[in-house]
Formats: C-alpha cells, sequence, structure tokens
C-alpha cells in the first residue's frame, strides 16, 4: 500500500467530491499539472485505493422506498460457515451493504427494497433460507438523514 502524501489526499478528496472531474480540472484543483496529476490517479487506482466510480442514485426517485438494516446470528462460528454466508449474501443485490460486527449479531447487511411487500419476498423467499442463520432482526429506516458521505481521510504523516 503506498503512503499518501498531501497530492494523494487532495485527489482523493476531489474525487469524493465530483469523480466526473476532469484530468485537467482535477490537476487543476490541487495544484499539479495534468501528466502528474493522472499518473497518481493511476497509481491510486492500481493500489486499489480508488476503487471505482459510480452515480449516487437517490433512492426514493428511483423508486427504492424501503431500507432496512437486517442483523443476521450464523450457527457454529467457523470461517467455512461465515464464508458461505458472505457469498450466498452477495449474490443478494438488493444487499446494498454488509459487516461482520460484534456483539449480539455476527453481521449487518443493509438492503435497499421498493417497499414492504418487495421486502417481505426477499425475506422469506432469500434470506431466511441463507445458509447457517439462526436469527434475523429487521430494522426499518424511518428517514434519511446522511448516505454514503465521503471519507474523513487521516492526515498526512509528512
Amino acid at each position: 500500500m503506498p503512503k499518501l502524501d498531501k497530492f494523494d489526499r487532495a485527489i482523493l478528496n476531489a474525487l469524493q467530491d465530483n469523480a466526473r472531474a476532469t484530468n485537467v480540472e482535477l490537476a487543476d484543483k490541487i495544484g499539479l499539472s495534468p501528466s502528474p496529476c493522472l499518473r497518481r490517479v493511476r497509481m491510486l487506482e492500481d493500489a486499489g485505493i480508488i476503487r471505482g466510480y459510480r452515480a449516487d442514485i437517490d433512492r426514493r426517485a428511483a423508486g427504492l422506498e424501503l431500507t432496512v438494516f437486517i442483523a443476521f446470528k450464523v450457527a457454529h462460528h467457523t470461517r467455512d460457515h461465515a464464508h458461505e454466508f458472505q457469498q450466498a449474501l452477495q449474490a443478494i443485490p438488493e444487499v446494498v451493504s454488509c459487516y461482520m460486527i460484534s456483539g449480539q449479531s455476527d453481521f449487518m447487511a443493509e438492503v435497499v427494497v421498493e417497499n414492504l411487500a418487495a421486502y417481505e419476498a426477499l425475506l422469506t423467499d432469500r434470506l431466511l433460507v441463507l445458509p447457517h442463520v439462526t436469527d434475523i432482526q429487521s430494522n426499518f429506516a424511518i428517514r434519511s438523514v446522511k448516505t454514503a458521505g465521503p471519507l474523513k481521510l487521516p492526515a498526512s504523516q509528512e
């Protein structure tokens, strides 16, 4: 993993603000010429720090009215069981994020669907039959306060 300097951090912050900026706009914003700026962006991509670029879609405007946070308990804590569960969950497109967590549950997933009927179908047809699941608890979002905000990058150690 490359050590990030102030220009790398400036690139990351600028791209979080506007990933559609041209290389010339990006270079101008961070105070580099276009060639070194492009090299740095490619290095950040190759290192996996920049994982990709995508549109930030308004869920409600796209007809996705319901966000559900689901806590899963998995039976018999083994590496194989956790791996099987994770693979099965990754194959469900309605699951937009998932974390292995500590506490009363083992995993926490964020699911986005059209409405309660769609969630009921997802729950009964796909989630309740996931491998090794012993308990599922659903929490419904009432209102979105902040989603997918930009990352606050740690200060440079230079």
